[in-house]
């Protein structure tokens, strides 16, 4: 067996060896756990993982490789990856790069061959909290005490945001939507695109002047990493331009249209990661298998007195799923109805945001 070259450090002082794939660099982040079976690339390309480090549960990562169609961002800023085992010969015929290469090329560490079933367990038990990746021979005192010092970054959205608006438009359109960029998967636009609309993604420093001057039919709020009040621009556009259009908010978007209501949020001990959360639609009574990544929720008891009513909670924890304000024309819900990667029970919720602005338009007519 070849040496370990590389270890990672966690902030309770528990190191794990392994060996280095991907960039060969030291790195400091958040390190959280995702239990998804597929979609490594779909998770490594989400702009929400954005200087965190990501523990993949399913032991086996690489093996289908990486292809040019699938990312979510053009630029992935994920920290960094942690597997069980890494397969660097992938089998699929679309395959264009391999995980390792993909990394390299965007900076982003990666370690195999750690036990991720007691470093999930760790983080289950414990809470999610700081990690580094560094060449399995530095002294173990000076990594734990860089690990301690670090101080997380809280301007993750500013970074992964569009600098300039830019446009993807589809043929025969039926509607406008300005979608703000607080780090938006490019799936959301894609099926935004196959309900006929043309989108114009704006940056999140956008005011609601600006928006309004394009005259969008519909608003819509991106996921995207971090605390959601560290963003109090688009918390304020919300409050600006609530009433006045159909709005539409997705993970990070959520939680900015319930603290722009109202409503508080608060950071989870390990957040919602995967493609496998069942939710409940408080309206239908179904349940949803959803797709999740986020770190914070809405608390559900200061929905009341809001103008906020919860519409979906999860099964797992009974935090808050979703949220409507008719009056306010607009809803949001905390997990990924774009399904990338993930399962699609909830792409109705496309539709919904569709009809409302279609709505809107018959109403203003």
């Amino acid at each position: 067996m070849k040496p370990y070259n590389k270890k990672i450090v966690l902030e309770n002082g528990k190191e794990f060896y392994g060996w280095g794939f991907g960039a060969d660099k030291t790195a400091i982040n958040e390190i959280v756990f995702n239990t998804s079976m597929v979609g490594y690339q779909e998770i490594i390309s989400d702009p929400s993982y954005t200087d965190q480090m990501v523990c993949m549960t399913y032991p086996l990562i690489g093996n289908y490789g990486v292809t040019d169609e699938d990312y979510e961002t053009r630029v992935p800023t994920m920290g960094g990856l942690i597997v069980r085992e890494y397969n660097d010969l992938p089998s699929n015929f679309r395959y264009t790069k391999t995980l390792s290469e993909v990394l390299d090329e965007y900076d982003i560490p990666g370690i195999s061959g750690v036990d991720t079933r007691m470093i999930t367990r760790i983080i289950r038990d414990e809470g999610s909290q700081k990690v580094m990746i560094c060449d399995a021979d530095m002294p173990y005192e000076e990594a734990v005490k860089a690990v301690r010092e670090y101080v997380i970054p809280t301007d993750m959205v500013s970074r992964v945001s569009c600098k300039k608006r830019w446009y993807s438009r589809t043929p025969n359109h039926k509607f406008d939507v300005v979608a703000i960029d607080c780090g938006i998967k490019l799936n959301i636009i894609r099926k935004l695109n196959e309900k006929g609309c043309n989108v114009t993604v704006v940056p999140c420093d956008f005011t609601a002047e600006e928006i309004m001057k394009l005259k969008p039919d519909g608003l819509f709020l991106s996921n995207g990493p971090g605390n959601p009040e560290d963003v109090q621009t688009v918390i304020e556009v919300v409050r600006q331009l609530k009433g006045q259009l159909p709005i539409f908010g997705i993970c990070l978007g959520h939680q900015m249209i319930s603290l722009a209501l109202g409503a508080k949020t608060f950071k989870m001990k390990f957040g919602h990661r995967g493609g496998n959360h069942p939710v409940m639609n408080l309206e239908t009574g179904k349940i949803e298998i959803t797709s999740q990544n986020h770190s914070y929720a809405v608390d559900v008891d200061s929905l009341e007195g809001t103008e906020l009513t919860l519409t979906h909670k999860n099964l797992l924890d009974n935090t808050a799923e979703g949220v409507e304000s008719k009056e306010n024309k607009l809803f949001s819900v905390q997990y990924h109805p774009e399904s990338a990667p993930g399962p699609q029970d909830s792409a109705y919720l496309f539709d919904k945001f569709i009809d409302l602005m279609r709505k809107e338009c018959e109403g203003n007519a």
